[in-house]
């Protein structure tokens, strides 16, 4: 192999847009003068849901992330943070080298990179998967080369609660959605909305119109917990949903998760007289009934299977959200689950 006998840049700034700063997971930008903000979904339309919590943790970044490949020294990152964020992570060829959690408010913060070998690495910044994180800037410093990364693989957009958000998670790069993705060599886009899963039509939108060659939808738990369904209009909600998500995707596979399991909620009934056991079974029955009614790419995962009742002692950290360990289990089974799900070939 040839010595690169260039020189080493003492240090380049990039913008939030520029090209080589290879972003994934995300559905939009807000601009404004503390930063970019980079979005889930689009907000034009988000006020539909008149939800000012769906308002909020819309603007959260769980699964966004960019990467580059690089043979830089050091990384500095330029931010504006709300209050209530998680850690920041930092990969270099999927190894995690990196994970600060920063206070509110502006930050600088420089990383040393681990020097390379023989060839640039790929560096990927997972951004903070609960508050709202605003990116300044991106500098790197000592490098040679510095350029996008080629994003390949199946398109995965997740819908779901707090549960697909996952807010006991270590870090935004451990969450059960972000493990099975590096495993599986799929790219994530995390639309899991914690508190806020209520088959908002916005959201069926969003769905409808993002590129995808898989899509999860984990359903039924914050619907279960506020009571705002009842049997005679969960079901029914749950099939236009998915009707609304079949008219941008007649044939991709999508993939119904119902209810995980949750030991104190399973036969307690909730304020509209449902049980969680009730709505895992009507979740599981809307299913069967766009099946019969021609639905072939349309999969049921059993939530209970994923996440039995006796497993609850050790899956969960307060009877309901994953623990940090709990996210890997939970990763290893559904992953496992959809993987056994045959995609479309990229066109």
């Amino acid at each position: 192999m040839t010595a690169d006998t260039r020189p080493a840049a003492a240090a380049e700034r990039l913008a939030p847009d520029d090209p080589r700063l290879s972003f994934d997971g995300v559905g939009g930008w807000s601009r404004g003068p503390a930063g970019a903000l980079p979005l889930r979904m689009p907000l034009e339309r988000l006020a539909t849901a008149m939800s000012p919590g769906l308002d909020r943790v819309a603007r959260t970044a769980a699964g966004i992330r960019f990467a580059v490949r690089t043979d830089a020294s050091r990384i500095t990152l330029e931010t504006e943070t709300d209050p209530g964020g998680a850690p920041l992570d930092i990969r270099v060829d999927g190894v995690l080298v990196h994970r600060w959690s920063g206070g509110p408010g502006p930050q600088r913060v420089d990383f040393p990179l681990p020097p390379a070998a023989r060839a640039p690495a790929e560096v990927e910044v997972w951004l903070p998967h609960l508050g709202v994180t605003r990116l300044v800037a991106v500098a790197f410093h000592g490098h040679r080369t510095l350029a996008a990364v080629e994003r390949t693989g199946p398109r995965w957009a997740a819908y779901g609660s707090s549960l697909t958000q996952c807010v006991f998670a270590s870090g935004p790069s451990e969450t059960w959605p972000a493990i099975v993705a590096a495993g599986r060599g799929w790219r994530l886009r995390n639309l899991g909305f914690a508190g806020e899963a209520y088959l908002d039509p916005v959201v069926a939108r969003t769905l409808r119109d993002a590129p995808a060659e898989l899509i999860s939808l984990e359903l039924g738990i914050n619907a279960y917990i506020r009571g705002a369904f009842t049997a005679r209009t969960w079901g029914s909600a749950v099939c236009g949903f998915v009707d609304t998500v079949r008219d941008g995707h007649p044939d991709t596979p999508v993939a119904v998760i119902t209810p995980l399991s949750s030991p104190d909620r399973e036969q307690s009934l909730n304020t509209a007289g449902l049980t969680l056991r009730d709505a895992r079974a009507l979740t599981e029955e809307a299913v069967r009934v766009l099946q019969r009614l021609g639905d072939r790419a349309l999969h049921l995962v059993d939530g209970l299977a994923l996440a039995p009742v006796k497993d609850a002692p050790a899956l969960y950290a307060d009877g309901l959200h994953p623990s940090a360990a709990g996210e890997h289990v939970l990763a290893e089974r559904i992953g496992t689950a959809l993987g056994a799900i045959p995609l479309p070939r990229r066109p």
